[in-house]
């Protein structure tokens, strides 16, 4: 049995880096914010205050004894933030996030093996931005996957050596509906994402081409893809084909991320998809507007699998809420919440949650 930890967007930059030992420059250039520590604010505003400075583990709070306790044998998240001094942000984004990089151990202090960067911030300060980060990831010890120096390096999966011979191939995808600007697609010459110009049968033929050049007997096989609106519980027709197109091509898992809620879940030929994991570490507390989707509550989730065929054999996902920019453990009445809605969203794809004893949240 292998057991995984993935989550959704890892959101560091903004107000979450100015909480760090090291913050970047304040200075944003969104639209109606231009301090980035207005956001630290904002929090403190919605939960009371916020220590500087708060040590690199601080952010992951109740997690890191849930991590414990599971031990995963992989950890995967979605990083959404460039991780870099540079100042030169990409000019036609209205939000941009950056982390100092001498902030990297809030990753590594969470042990996270592969950091997701097909997504729609990961150039958010430009190529050279991207090339500080990939640089910084890599000396952290941190695996990244979906972006690169040059496409054949964005398609590159990332490797996790498992005991047993057994090994986990992260393939990370971003799609335009996420937010991914067109320009930041990878080329044989430039750097940028694995960008998929659309979700057509054979765009998921062409992956699992190279999937299959790569994958051994053992090995379980991750589709991370960034996709979709960033609020609403509906899936497109054309992720769920997509989706299982990769299934039955091979691929045994499908990481979905981009929305800032968890979205419905499906077990599709006895294989996981995550259709969306919403947002896990994020500096959104006490912004107002989208309250009924409770985007402050979110899950770890831990799957685990069989590692001869890939099959789901359990999933347990763990609550909790994000106050003070910390992940603390839901109260019981947060984790009915979230129960209750993810079960809702998926009942559509016959798929049923309920919460066990301890108040994480399990396939029904």
């Amino acid at each position: 049995m292998v057991t995984l930890f993935l989550c959704g967007d890892v959101m560091t930059g903004r107000g979450v880096d100015q909480i760090m030992p090291h913050p970047s420059a304040p200075e944003i250039f969104e639209p109606c914010i231009r301090d980035a520590r207005k956001y630290v604010t904002l929090a403190e505003l919605a939960s009371g205050p916020i220590a500087r400075t708060v040590p690199p583990a601080y952010i992951w709070g109740d997690a890191l004894g849930e991590l414990a306790r599971a031990a995963p044998d992989a950890r995967i998240i979605n990083l959404e933030t460039s991780v870099t001094t540079c100042d030169d942000c990409w000019i036609d984004k209205a939000i941009n996030y950056r982390m100092h990089p001498d902030n990297i151990a809030c990753l590594t202090a969470a042990r996270i093996d592969v950091c997701v960067l097909a997504n729609n911030h990961a150039l958010d300060y430009g190529y050279a931005g991207l090339d500080e980060t990939l640089d910084t990831l890599t000396g952290a010890g941190l695996k990244a996957a979906g972006a690169g120096r040059s496409i054949t390096e964005a398609r590159q999966p990332a490797v996790i050596d498992l005991p047993g011979a057994h090994r986990v191939l992260v393939f990370a995808l971003g799609t335009r509906s996420s937010g991914i600007p067109p320009a930041w697609e990878a080329t044989p010459n430039s750097p940028g994402v694995e960008f998929l110009e659309d979700l057509s049968p054979a765009t998921a033929d062409k992956i699992l081409q190279r999937v299959g050049r790569v994958r051994c007997p053992g090995d379980i096989v991750v589709a991370s893809i960034h996709w979709g609106s960033n609020w609403a519980y509906e899936v497109p027709r054309a992720q769920v084909h997509f989706a299982h197109r990769l299934i039955d091509g091979g691929v045994d898992l499908v990481h979905g991320h981009s929305s800032h809620h968890p979205r419905p879940i499906e077990v599709y030929r006895k294989k996981l998809v995550l259709y969306g994991c919403g947002d896990f570490i994020d500096d959104y507390e006490g912004i107002t507007g989208f309250e009924a989707f409770r985007d402050d509550l979110v899950l770890m989730y831990l799957p685990t699998v069989n590692p001869h065929n890939g099959e789901l054999l359990r999933l347990r996902m763990v609550p909790m809420r994000i106050r003070r920019m910390r992940l603390n453990r839901a109260w019981p009445e947060e984790a009915a919440w979230l129960r209750d809605t993810v079960h809702r969203a998926s009942c559509e794809f016959g798929t049923a949650v309920d919460l066990d004893s301890e108040g994480a949240l399990v396939l029904g």
